[in-house]
C-alpha cells in the first residue's frame, strides 16, 4: 500500500532522544528545545516559542489578544477545526469568509465586508503552504485596528514576497504534527511579531508563572502571575524535531522535487480540462507541503479515491467546511455567500507526498491517476 503520508525520519532522531534522556532533562526547555527555538528565530527573525501543538499555539494567540465572549474573529471555513476552536474556547463568535477558488485561501477582497464593531482579529490560513494575499489583509487590519494571527500550520519555510509565513501578522502559528514537512509527532510553535507580547507568552506557556524569568535570574523566585496553561513540549519531542530542522533544506529540496514531478506530469492533463492542479501566485514561494488535484465534482472524486484504493494507493480528501459542521452552526456565521468553500472542498483530493517517497513510488501514483482518466473517458 502506498500511504498518503509517512512522518519524516532522518536517522539521527533516536540518537538525539537518547542524548536528551542521558542529560537527565527531558521536560521542557532543555537543550534540544533551545536548539529548535534558535533555528526558528534565525529563520523568522522574530521571538519564537516551541509549543505542544499548533492548536496550543493558536490558543496562546487567543489568550495574548485577550479575546472575550462576544468578540468576533474572521477566518475561512475551509480550515482545520483548531483554527476556530482556539477562539471559541475564549467565547468568540467565528465569522467565516469565502475562499478564493485558485489558492483555496481566504478571499481577501471579502474580508472588509465581514468586519463589524465586534471584530477583534483576522486569522488567514496559508493553505498548502501557499501564502494568502497578506498586504491586503494587513491593510484592512491596520485601518480597522484588528490583530492578525497567521495560521501557518502548513507554512514552515514558505514565503510571501520574501517574508516567511508566520512573520507578517501580529502572531504566527506553526505545526510540527507528523503530517507536516518537519515533525515532532505532536508539536508546534508560536511566532511573536508584536513587540511587548513575548514575556506574556512565556508566562502563558509556563502555566501562568514567571518561571522563565526566574531561570534567567530576573526574579529570586517564581510564582503564579497570570492565567496560563501547560503549552511546553518535552525535550524528547524537541530532540526528534531537531534531527529534521538540522537538515531542513534537504527535506525542503526533496519535497519540492517531488511536487515539481507531480506538476510536470499533471499540468498537461489540466490544460486538457481533465483536472485542476495547484495555483501558486507569483508573490508566493510554497514549501511543497502538499500536492492536490481537483476533480469535476464530489461524485467523480469519490470514484477517483475508490479507484486509487483498488490500486493500493491512499489518496485523501481534506477539510469539511466548518460552517456546515454541528459546532460551526452553533458558534459561527458565514459572511456573504458560500460560492466556493463547499464546492472546492468536495472536489479536492491530496496525492501521496512525503520525504522518503521514491520516484518509482511516485511514478506508480502518476500512472494510476492517468489510468483513472482513461477509464473515465472510456465510460463516457
Amino acid at each position: 500500500m502506498i500511504t498518503f503520508n509517512k512522518a519524516p525520519y532522518i536517522g539521527t532522531e533516536l540518537g538525539y532522544i537518547k542524548e536528551a534522556v542521558d542529560s537527565k532533562h527531558i521536560s521542557g526547555d532543555g537543550a534540544f528545545t533551545k536548539k529548535c527555538r534558535n533555528w526558528l528565530e534565525d529563520f523568522t527573525g522574530s521571538p519564537c516559542l516551541l509549543t505542544t501543538s499548533c492548536t496550543h499555539a493558536l490558543e496562546m494567540a487567543a489568550l495574548l489578544l485577550d479575546i472575550h465572549p462576544g468578540d468576533e474573529v474572521i477566518m475561512p471555513s475551509y480550515t482545520f477545526v483548531s483554527t476556530a476552536d482556539a477562539f471559541v474556547l475564549r467565547g468568540a463568535r467565528i465569522v467565516f469568509v469565502d475562499i478564493r477558488p485558485d489558492t483555496l485561501n481566504i478571499d481577501e477582497k471579502l474580508i472588509e465586508a465581514a468586519v463589524t464593531d465586534k471584530t477583534r482579529a483576522i486569522v488567514p490560513v496559508h493553505y498548502a503552504g501557499v501564502a494568502c494575499e497578506m498586504d491586503t489583509i494587513m491593510d484592512i487590519a491596520r485601518r480597522h485596528n484588528l490583530a492578525v494571527v497567521e495560521d501557518a500550520a502548513q507554512g514552515v519555510e514558505a514565503f510571501y514576497k520574501g517574508r516567511p509565513l508566520g512573520t507578517i501578522g501580529d502572531l504566527g502559528c506553526y505545526s510540527f504534527h507528523e503530517t507536516k514537512n518537519y515533525s515532532m509527532g505532536e508539536g508546534g510553535a508560536i511566532v511573536i511579531n508584536r513587540p511587548g507580547l513575548f514575556e506574556e507568552a512565556e508566562i502563558i506557556r509556563e502555566k501562568g508563572t514567571d518561571r522563565s524569568r526566574f531561570f534567567r535570574g530576573q526574579v529570586d523566585k517564581y510564582t503564579w502571575v497570570s492565567a496560563g496553561s501547560s503549552y511546553l513540549p518535552s525535550d524528547i519531542n524537541a530532540a526528534y524535531l531537531w534531527a529534521q530542522l538540522e537538515v531542513a533544506d534537504r527535506i525542503n529540496d526533496r519535497r519540492r522535487s517531488l511536487w515539481s514531478r507531480y506538476d510536470k506530469t499533471l499540468r498537461p492533463m489540466a490544460e486538457q480540462g481533465l483536472l485542476e492542479v495547484p495555483y501558486v501566485p507569483p508573490e508566493a514561494q510554497h514549501n511543497a507541503h502538499m500536492y492536490y488535484i481537483k476533480l469535476r465534482d464530489l461524485e467523480q472524486r469519490t470514484r477517483f479515491i475508490r479507484f486509487m484504493k483498488d490500486r493500493k494507493i491512499q489518496c485523501i480528501f481534506h477539510y469539511i467546511p466548518l460552517h456546515s459542521s454541528p459546532e460551526g452552526t452553533r458558534c459561527s456565521r458565514f459572511s456573504g455567500e458560500d460560492r466556493f468553500t463547499t464546492r472546492e472542498s468536495e472536489r479536492l483530493v491530496r496525492l501521496p507526498l512525503y520525504y522518503e517517497m521514491t520516484e518509482e513510488i511516485q511514478d506508480q501514483v502518476l500512472s494510476a491517476v492517468q489510468d483513472f482518466f482513461m477509464t473515465e473517458a472510456a465510460d463516457v
